[in-house]
């Protein structure tokens, strides 16, 4: 990690140039042109005589600090030959003598040097505030980079060019359809009038041939004809082939766009990723899987009961775990080690645990005054460590440390840009590929948060879930695990919850495990083929007390 972003690479000295150790620089006395460690600042250099009105300043501060200023010889600007002596608070002006026997004689003064020093720490404070600020903007740059991508719209586009081709052919057939059915009763109708035509004149040479007969005055003629009259006096109608004798008219149909297509925007979440969990095994296991640690490429892995004494090296057969070894241990975090042995958090000290005879050993990784509450182990072997002051009657320092493979602690987050402290009670940890933590911080006994810290230490953002899932229910992650693409997910056990942030620490999307039978799950790990193991905390909603542990293939985040 890098100590400032005003120290150039190539500039930054290896070692501190008084002890030659690789103990990690903090401080340059200017006077002597020195970069010193913590140690040497206390131990050695202020003991050397000389050096007890030197000037040394955080190497966070170099390049922020310019030449020493003369104070004593600055011109007045209202009074010839005069010297500013004084700062006016009031006035919030450089001021001479003269000036305050003139103008400024109850107005609040203070020396030139101090309020120098107190703009410059304000200045300094500013400044924190603006590198903060940016570093949200950047996280907000790439989030809306990423939103951005060309494959994202022209997927988009596409599709909507699909349905708009479906929409169109849909449309010309209905349009079809309207007018072969005009078409086909307008030759229903027409075919049913030539037809009344043809009875029509049937019925005209009836109605002539009966009057011809009722005028006959030959009775022998009259009965002959009127006995074939008789025979076709009914002219009988044909079905009509239309069924409706009326002029029909169209009737505009309403086009709305849920007939067409809409975008959707998932909730609050830009371009919220499509999670989807599929569950491919479970096990039971005879306690409560506080906490799971792969330690290799291999099928075996550690499971344990955390604080209520219990750690095993199992192995996964067919529905079970087979039980490799099992040693009785009450810790509160656990960690793998170069050699395969753990790094477990006691609760007073960080010990080695032998993977072979659960035999426990000091270590360098040494905390005190403070007790560790939470170990992670980075990509490049470096640890992160949470500290906390139990002892203190007034809430103690809370820390979390990064220390290097020998112990010796290179950085100590505490205090934000504000000089406030970062942490409640830091719990669990991870990091990203780009430097970035993430810290579960418990708040309070029913509420927990997630603090991300960016490479320089700054605080990048603070999550405490969201409205739609904790409403009523206030985040409670217990476990925290980084995916293979990048991303964080922390397990709420209060509502079945799996929170997906980015490399940012800002929220992608979140994914309910009750929808797949998973309740209240308590720990996070992922597998060295990338598959996702979730153990199960608690009753659930049924009186017998469960313990599972199951296997999911997450894809997604």
């Amino acid at each position: 990690m890098a100590f400032s972003q005003s120290i150039k690479k190539g500039q930054v000295p290896v070692n501190c140039e008084l002890c030659e150790t690789d103990r990690t620089i903090k401080w340059k006395c200017l006077d002597c042109d020195l970069f010193l460690c913590n140690h040497c600042k206390e131990k050695v250099h202020f003991r050397v005589k000389t050096a007890k009105d030197h000037k040394l300043i955080d190497i966070k501060d170099i390049g922020l600090q310019q030449e020493e200023l003369d104070f004593a010889n600055i011109p007045c600007q209202n009074h010839a030959g005069e010297y500013n002596c004084h700062y006016c608070k009031t006035c919030d002006a450089l001021v001479c003598q003269t000036c305050v026997k003139k103008s400024h004689k109850e107005h609040i003064l203070t020396e030139i040097q101090e309020e120098y020093d107190v703009k410059i720490d304000m200045l300094k404070k500013g400044l924190c505030k603006i590198q903060t600020d940016r570093k949200v903007i950047v996280s907000r740059n790439e989030q809306l980079v990423q939103l951005s991508y060309a494959e994202k719209y022209n997927k988009a586009n596409q599709d909507i060019s699909k349905q708009e081709k479906v929409v169109k052919a849909a449309v010309e057939s209905c349009f079809k359809q309207l007018r072969d059915k005009l078409d086909q009763h307008q030759k229903n109708i027409k075919s049913d009038l030539n037809v009344v035509s043809v009875l029509l004149q049937q019925a005209d040479d009836k109605n002539k041939d009966v009057q011809e007969s009722i005028r006959m005055t030959e009775a022998s003629k009259f009965f002959k004809v009127v006995n074939n009259l008789e025979k076709n006096m009914d002219t009988k109608m044909p079905e009509p082939r239309s069924t409706n004798y009326c002029m029909p008219i169209f009737v505009p149909g309403e086009i709305h766009q849920s007939n067409i297509g809409m975008l959707k925007f998932d909730g609050d979440l830009a371009d919220k990723p499509h999670i989807k969990l599929d569950l491919n095994n479970h096990y039971e296991t005879n306690f409560l899987v506080g906490l799971i640690l792969f330690s290799g490429i291999g099928q075996s892995f550690w499971i344990s009961s955390c604080r209520f004494g219990s750690i095993q090296k199992v192995k996964a057969d067919g529905n079970k775990l087979k039980i490799i070894s099992s040693f009785n241990i009450q810790l509160f975090g656990v960690a793998v080690l170069q050699s395969g042995n753990l790094l477990v958090n006691t609760g007073i000290k960080l010990q080695q645990m032998s993977e072979k005879t659960g035999t426990l050993t000091d270590t360098v990784y040494n905390v005190s005054p403070l007790r560790p509450t939470a170990v992670y182990i980075t990509s490049n072997n470096k640890l992160l460590i949470g500290g906390m002051n139990f002892d203190s009657p007034a809430p103690g320092r809370r820390v979390v440390i990064l220390m290097n493979q020998n112990g010796a602690h290179e950085r100590v987050y505490e205090h934000d840009q504000h000089q406030l402290p970062m942490f409640v009670y830091p719990y669990k940890i991870t990091t990203t590929s780009n430097g970035n933590i993430y810290i579960v911080d418990r708040i309070r006994d029913n509420e927990n948060r997630i603090v991300v810290l960016g490479q320089g230490g700054d605080m990048l953002n603070i999550y405490t879930g969201i409205l739609q899932i904790n409403k009523n229910h206030p985040f409670l992650p217990e476990d925290i695990v980084t995916t293979p693409r990048d991303n964080v997910i922390a397990a709420d056990m209060r509502t079945h919850t799996l929170h997906i942030l980015n490399n940012a620490g800002l929220l992608m999307a979140y994914y309910k495990t009750s929808d797949i039978g998973i309740l209240i799950p308590f720990s996070l790990a992922f597998s060295p083929t990338g598959k996702l193991y979730i153990g199960k905390s608690g009753q659930g909603d049924s009186k017998k007390m469960e313990t599972y542990l199951y296997e999911v293939t997450i894809s997604g985040c």
